[in-house]
């Protein structure tokens, strides 16, 4: 017999079973958000986010924040809620108060070493991206659609013994939410052993004053690209469509020694033939296998069974190799700071080149630029 859910009072079904349940058997199936909060003082930089794992029955949550070579880290695990609607585990829950609008983010996790209170506001609608699908050997690995989203903070953040003031002047609030299928929870058995030759891969939302850009970009090995994705929009109020733009060289520096990027540029090519220029420079980085639970981190991953109740905070130091080694099997997301045709704005650069690619000149896992 099916077992209900609240939802299911409302017509919102589309599929013949109860709202408690998700449209696939798949223990991979996901549904999550992540916020940054871009400080343009990069004195605060915190990155934050949540998710249910409907197969698995986890719900769970964390949140770090970067200041210098110190990182503080808070996450949050139990068992997923019987009311869909309620968006909390432990000290750390969402409140909506208008979809893709208007959002609060709580953590009362001081105790533990991070707490805050911060509403996220957009004059933007949803930014749709592409599918995003891909197979390993012949299982699906990745099917998952997303949106992005660009805005302000407001409110306060408490770590280090202080408590900071965020407001819409030098905090830039970037988003995005996604759901589907990928690798969550406890490790499955291998089975026949998986090849993996690299990734290379930039996600770059950025907030300008009148309007945002988006750029999503993938290359295998090779450098055959399998996502390509560059649209500027408009605040809703303005009616304006999106203006898409064409196929992106991007042309990134990286320090000696590392694939660290120190400078990132590309040209845009709208539909007229103009071509318009953007520039990035990367300001402060968080490995997203370092206190945020994605990829390899050794500390935490999404999905884990952790109990009914688990709470921590963990303190980083990116002076030590351990930490700071694990950046180069990661993606990274840094502040950027971004210029566009002369226009100044704010956001985030993730970016992960990964193992080989050909076009950057990195042969294998270990090699580095000049």
């Amino acid at each position: 017999m099916l077992q209900f859910d609240p939802l299911d009072e409302y017509p919102i079904h589309q599929l013949p079973m109860s709202m408690r349940y998700v449209g696939t058997s798949d223990r991979n199936f996901y549904d999550r958000c992540i916020f940054q909060g871009v400080d343009h003082e990069a004195d605060a930089y915190f990155i934050t986010g949540m998710g249910v794992y409907p197969n698995l029955g986890v719900i769970d949550a964390y949140a770090t924040v970067r200041r210098g070579n110190r990182q503080w880290a808070i996450r949050a695990s139990g068992a997923r809620p019987d009311d869909k609607l309620k968006q909390e585990v432990g000290p750390y829950r969402i409140e909506v108060f208008e979809p893709f609008r208007k959002l609060r983010l709580i953590c009362d996790g001081d105790e533990h070493g991070l707490g805050f209170d911060l509403v996220y506001e957009s004059d933007y609608g949803p930014i749709s991206e592409p599918q995003h699908f891909r197979r390993q050997g012949d299982r699906v690995l990745l099917d998952a659609s997303r949106f992005a989203g660009v805005g302000t903070w407001t409110g306060e953040l408490r770590f280090d013994a202080a408590t900071v003031a965020v407001t819409p002047e030098r905090f830039t609030a970037t988003r995005d939410r996604s759901w589907g299928i990928r690798p969550v929870g406890e490790a499955e058995p291998d089975g026949k052993p998986k090849s993996f030759d690299g990734m290379w891969w930039c996600w770059i939302p950025l907030r300008f004053d009148d309007f945002a850009l988006h750029v999503i970009l993938e290359e295998d090995p090779a450098g055959i690209r399998n996502t390509n994705f560059a649209v500027r929009v408009w605040p809703e109020a303005t009616g304006k469509p999106p203006e898409q733009f064409g196929w992106p060289l991007p042309e990134i520096t990286y320090r000696s020694g590392t694939r660290y990027p120190t400078r990132a540029a590309m040209e845009l090519v709208g539909r007229d033939g103009k071509s318009h220029t953007l520039e990035i420079e990367p300001v402060l980085g968080i490995p997203l296998n370092v206190g945020c639970g994605y990829g390899a981190d050794p500390d935490w991953t999404h999905g884990t069974w952790r109990g009914e109740a688990f709470v921590e905070g963990a303190l980083y130091d990116h002076d030590d190799p351990a930490v700071s080694g694990r950046a180069a099997f990661s993606l990274v997301d840094h502040v950027a700071r971004a210029t566009f045709d002369g226009h100044e704005g704010w956001g985030i650069f993730e970016h992960g080149a990964i193992g080989r690619h050909d076009p950057s000149g990195f042969a294998d896992l270990t090699s580095v630029a000049p």
